[in-house]
């Protein structure tokens, strides 16, 4: 299934206006109409091919939103100028003034504060619990709740969700099913599983290169008209738009995707079981060790591995900082927020991308000060990266401590 998905975006082929092996950019804000009546048409919907205005539609964007629906195996795609521009956008169109959302405890800290903080201006409550447990997810629905949301694999703590068991009790309740796949592209295909709306930050391994800001919503063509309606679409009035030489560029960057996935899960598997053989408290879904091992196995594609994600705890936040610089310093990556870059990216999410979330719910889901966040780069001899990572763990006494607790 997810190589169909590989053969559908290979497939894929756009012509340039001139004949260009590449889709001419449309480098355009508003279009002309030959006739007032079209005009009306496609302000009422009522057209196709026809290009109203950039917050809209346009041609570049129209592209990547195609390749984006192959990806993930959906009808369509409407892509967006931010992953939380995305996911912002999904939310408010499902949702109204009163309505509940169940959804992960551990999820991106963006997401995290906008349903925790931002929703209540709207009555909008949200139910966090452990979406790895399907009795939590089916006593915390209510009445009025009108969506289970979850990322595939969480941020930061790498927990494996159970598409198809929470697609089941989203269906027994009728309501939709919302997955952010950002973390495992190619690896998980979450509308295969069952979910409804499959949601991606752009910006991160689709796009690959840490040049730009994008996301995308994956649906029916219904749903992501919906979001385009010029009277109601909150993808629309929120004005969440792509640039279109910004879309133009993630494209081209799509196709390379197949190969730059299999290179960050191969480097990530690598360094995760060395890591866990020297001591350290390793969390990598291809570790039999993960509590989503079995369940990560269920439900990936294993050409394209269990992604390019890990996490080290190093026992404190001082601990973190200085292997994070040391490691900086010897150019073994970048001490920066984001992932899918071609260098290693390492952060502590307690004090940056989940620093939104408070410390007693963090201590309490399990995301502690000393916790590591990598995303492994695409280094080509990576037994000498470990070496080197090694050496810094060694120079910092991290792993003598680790051996102790451990022992």
């Amino acid at each position: 299934m997810s190589q169909k998905a590989a053969n559908d975006l290979q497939d894929l082929q756009h012509f340039g206006e001139y004949g260009g092996v590449n889709p001419s950019i449309s480098d355009s804000s508003t279009y002309t109409f030959i006739s007032a009546k079209t005009m009306f048409d496609t302000f009422e919907g009522n057209t196709e091919g026809c290009y109203l205005y950039s917050r809209h539609s346009t041609p570049s964007n129209l592209y990547l939103g195609e390749a984006l629906a192959a990806l993930e195996g959906t009808e369509s795609a409407n892509v967006t100028a931010s992953g939380m521009g995305a996911i912002t956008a999904v939310i408010l169109q499902l949702c109204d003034a009163g309505d509940h959302i169940v959804t992960s405890r551990t999820i991106y800290g963006g997401t995290y504060a906008f349903m925790k903080n931002f929703l209540k201006k709207f009555n909008i409550e949200t139910s966090f619990v452990d979406i790895t447990d399907m009795n939590a997810v089916k006593k915390a629905i209510q009445p009025n709740t009108k969506m289970v949301y979850c990322e595939s694999v969480s941020n930061p703590l790498l927990e494996v969700a159970d598409i198809a068991a929470l697609s089941k009790i989203s269906i027994a309740n009728e309501i939709p099913l919302v997955v952010d796949n950002t973390f495992s592209p190619l690896s998980i295909r979450p509308a295969a599983l069952g979910a409804d709306v499959v949601i991606h930050s752009l910006t991160k391994f689709i796009n690959g290169t840490s040049d730009c800001v994008a996301g995308v919503v994956c649906g029916t063509t219904e749903f992501c008209l919906g979001l385009k309606d010029v009277n109601n679409g909150a993808g629309m009035l929120l004005g969440s738009t792509l640039d279109s030489l910004r879309g133009a560029s993630i494209l081209k960057n799509m196709r390379t995707l197949h190969i730059r996935i299999k290179k960050h899960s191969e480097n990530a598997l690598y360094l995760a079981e060395k890591f866990e053989a020297d001591g350290l408290r390793v969390v990598y879904p291809g570790l039999p060790s993960h509590l989503g091992h079995l369940k990560m196995m269920d439900q990936m594609h294993p050409q394209y591995g269990f992604g390019g994600l890990m996490t080290l705890d190093v026992g404190s936040l001082e601990n973190a900082n200085a292997v994070m610089e040391l490691m900086q310093e010897k150019k073994l990556g970048y001490l920066a927020v984001s992932l899918g870059f071609y260098k290693t990216l390492f952060s502590a999410p307690g004090s940056s991308t989940s620093s939104e979330i408070p410390e007693d719910e963090q201590k309490e889901m399990g995301l502690g000060d000393g916790l590591i966040r990598f995303s492994i780069g695409l280094d080509d001899d990576i037994q000498r990266t470990y070496e080197l990572m090694k050496q810094c763990m060694l120079q910092l006494n991290i792993l003598e401590n680790k051996s102790k607790v451990n022992k």
